[in-house]
């Protein structure tokens, strides 16, 4: 089978596509004949070494694939051959069929595309666990969604604006601000142009965001201890800007806010219940039509290091995704 690979850590320019062998099942797992696999920057992290899973060589990136289930393993009684599911599987998804534990793999919607799939549960499933579970978001409440037009932040915007809040959404150039409002944003705030803090305060007449979703890290955390609300809650979704922030002790205490972190995959080892119930409602929702992914480019497997430096280069809204399968 066709896989791309990562033989040593560095740029998407390293990575090969190499013919490597089939892999085989075990107890507990199933092998997926992949059809798309979405592109998030955990992976381009992952190549160069970054991110706090370290695979060994050589590995194929590709956290998060669609595909229809080719082989089960002994154990496994909720899935079966031709089954079409989307798996959280580590890595591996770049690559023409990936092994991974049954668990991992979840059943979609009929009415579901493989591309939609592939680009679905990583980017959803945050945004959900981030702002219905972990910051408890309320109808009414005002949400601060940075990088909102990114792959995770648009997913914020129109899962916010389901919940019954306010959302604004930051940006750093008109075009990305336009596709956040024509997914539900409320309020819009280029950030190169205007100070996101000073822009937030006057929305909300002093008030300052209930929920802030920072997938950026960096200054933008620091600006946002500015603007939150009393008893707001700061949701940690990443560190896209490459600074891990640290947050003074003081401002967490006088404006009496939470600092809450947001790791999705584990959900799946340590809370799979929980997880379950928030992938069932997102599918919910797609299939009444109330979201959908918004995916701006689709790249051949053989083209996977341009998908990853359109990440890179920060020129993505919404996902990209690498369809595997000539016919995805």
């Amino acid at each position: 089978m066709k896989a791309v690979l990562c033989k040593a850590f560095g740029l998407p320019e390293t990575l090969t596509l190499a013919e490597i062998p089939s892999p085989s099942v075990g107890t507990g797992e199933v092998k997926i004949a992949v059809q798309a696999c979405s592109i998030n920057y955990a992976d381009v992290l992952m190549i160069q070494g970054l991110y706090q899973e370290k695979p060994p060589f050589p590995f194929s990136p590709g956290l998060e694939a669609a595909g229809i289930i080719s082989e089960v393993g002994a154990g496994v009684t909720h899935l079966k051959v031709g089954d079409r599911v989307a798996a959280l599987v580590g890595h591996g998804g770049l690559a023409e069929e990936v092994v991974t534990a049954a668990y991992t793999a979840l059943p979609i919607p009929a009415s579901m595309s493989f591309t939609d799939a592939a680009a679905f549960a990583v980017a959803y499933g945050t945004s959900h666990l981030a702002l219905a579970h972990r910051a408890n978001l309320q109808a009414g409440e005002t949400l601060l969604v940075h990088g909102a037009a990114g792959g995770v932040g648009l997913t914020a915007v129109q899962i916010g604006k389901l919940l019954g809040a306010t959302v604004i959404a930051t940006a750093s150039t008109a075009e990305k601000l336009a596709i956040a409002r024509a997914n539900g944003a409320d309020y819009v705030i280029n950030y190169r142009e205007e100070k996101f803090s000073e822009r937030v305060k006057e929305i909300t007449h002093g008030k300052g965001a209930d929920v802030i979703y920072d997938p950026v890290g960096g200054d933008v955390f620091d600006e946002s201890l500015r603007c939150i609300a009393w008893e707001g809650r700061l949701v940690v979704i990443g560190f896209a800007s490459g600074r891990i922030p640290s947050a003074p002790a003081n401002l967490a205490l006088v404006k009496n806010c939470s600092i809450v972190g947001v790791y999705w995959g584990k959900y799946a080892q340590r809370d799979p219940q929980t997880l379950l119930r928030s992938l069932g409602q997102l599918f919910q929702w797609y299939e009444a039509g109330q979201i959908r992914p918004h995916i701006s480019a689709v790249y051949p497997l053989a083209e996977t290091a341009a998908a990853m430096n359109v990440l890179l280069g920060r020129q993505a809204t919404g996902k990209v995704v690498v369809a595997v399968a000539e016919n995805a």
